[in-house]
């Protein structure tokens, strides 16, 4: 029996039984491994403009402390339920051993259209989120970051109301804060920046073309909208985006900062042409050399990847890719090289880690430092990787999340059970 359920936690549990198998754990340290350590749900009651209360559910799962604090993103979706924030906070795990960070997981979220209320009203709700979780968070137990539905605005007023209740500014109680609240350089575009260099380390090492390559996009918020940009500008021609409202294409490739500039003015891409429309679902069969998928989990199942006509997924979302799919995508790794979640999207909490470590020595660096030792580390992570496939002759996907699983493992067992 467990709380948590669902589809996105019931992939992470087979994508751990497929690593365990692999590193032959041992039956009765599998469940100290996957399970959470704790997990608090709580309810945030806010006034409405209109004089009314409402009360939003909130969650904050702290997957394991062996390593050093939790750390993870708050996530304000309609999607977010309990089974999909530990699902999210056992990826963070495995992400954050897989670079070398001294973290363990988390994650948190409330279920809630943030585009449902008002600023005030959204103010109102991160705050009370963030006065509910005081108990159990800190500098050194559980660092938060923007997600899903946040930003660097929602991370201040954390920060904010969690230094009110301590007397002081506590900075290092949240990352991806504005520079001007003690947030570093680089961080907003850090997710982003991450999925085009590991995409365009794979380019270089398969004999790839930059400037004849091609991409699709699909999710263009913070990170679709960044990684775009990033390839646009290595000289990727971008064919093809999507978001929640719907989906462009143009074969000549599309002009990205104009479309980013129009998606970070109107809040999406809709409105920015209608010639240039396409149905979403079509997204996942264009032919293209890079495909991105940065938006929600689960996107590509097994019939998508038996269909896909990219060389590359570069995974700028959590859990795009399901394990029916991985399956196929194994038979397929002669045509396609996986840049698995764990380590394509690991540049945001890699500078996430950077924010923490400037804020608790209050001496923050400039943003050319920044990006040298993210592209510094998501490298070494991937030449690990590369080397762990290549050595075991297994997926990408596989190799990446041994590693993470079997640094935490070790941990576990030189720490030893207390009490």
């Amino acid at each position: 029996m467990t709380v948590y359920s669902g589809p996105v936690f019931d992939m992470a549990v087979k994508q751990f039984e497929v690593i365990a198998n692999y590193l032959s754990i041992p039956e009765d340290a599998r469940t100290r491994l996957l399970m959470p350590k704790r997990a608090v749900t709580v309810s945030c009651p806010i006034h409405r403009d209109d004089g009314t209360t409402a009360v939003f559910e909130g969650y904050r799962v702290q997957h394991h402390l062996t390593l050093g604090p939790t750390k993870g993103g708050t996530r304000f979706a309609t999607s977010v339920d309990l089974g999909e924030v530990a699902a999210l906070a056992i990826w963070m795990s495995w992400k954050c051993a897989l670079v070398g960070l001294p973290y363990g997981g988390a994650k948190g979220g409330v279920c809630v259209d943030p585009a449902s209320l008002s600023k005030r009203e959204l103010e109102a709700l991160s705050r009370r989120y963030m006065q509910e979780m005081i108990p159990f968070v800190g500098p050194h137990t559980d660092v938060m970051a923007p997600d899903m539905g946040t930003n660097e605005q929602v991370m201040a007023w954390f920060m904010d109301t969690y230094s009110m209740y301590q007397g002081k500014t506590v900075t290092e109680i949240v990352t991806g804060k504005p520079v001007s609240a003690g947030g570093t350089l680089g961080r907003r575009e850090a997710t982003g920046r991450g999925v085009a260099h590991m995409t365009r380390r794979v380019m270089n090492d398969r004999g790839i073309n930059v400037n004849h390559a091609t991409a699709v996009v699909q999710g263009f918020g913070n990170v679709g909208s960044i990684a775009a940009l990033e390839l646009h500008n290595m000289g990727v021609k971008v064919i093809a985006v999507s978001d929640h409202t719907g989906a462009l294409y143009r074969a000549a490739g599309l002009d990205i900062p104009e479309l980013a500039l129009h998606a970070a003015t109107h809040g999406s891409i809709a409105g920015y042409s209608n010639e240039l429309a396409l149905d979403p679902k079509e997204i996942f069969t264009l032919p293209c050399d890079v495909i991105v998928p940065a938006a929600m989990e689960r996107v590509i199942d097994a019939t998508v990847a038996a269909n896909l006509r990219c060389r590359i997924i570069a995974e700028g979302a959590n859990g795009p890719t399901t394990p029916e799919a991985d399956l196929v995508l194994t038979q397929r790794q002669d045509e396609i090289f996986l840049i698995p979640d764990i380590l394509c999207n690991s540049g945001g909490v890699i500078v996430s880690y950077f924010e923490w470590v400037q804020d608790l020595q209050q001496l923050f660096w400039e943003e050319e430092e920044v990006v040298q030792r993210e592209y510094r580390i998501l490298d070494r992570a991937f030449d690990r990787m590369v080397a762990r496939a290549r050595q075991d002759k297994v997926f990408n996907r596989t190799a990446a999340m041994a590693i993470g699983v079997k640094r935490v493992q070790g941990a576990k067992n030189t720490r030893g059970l207390f009490p």
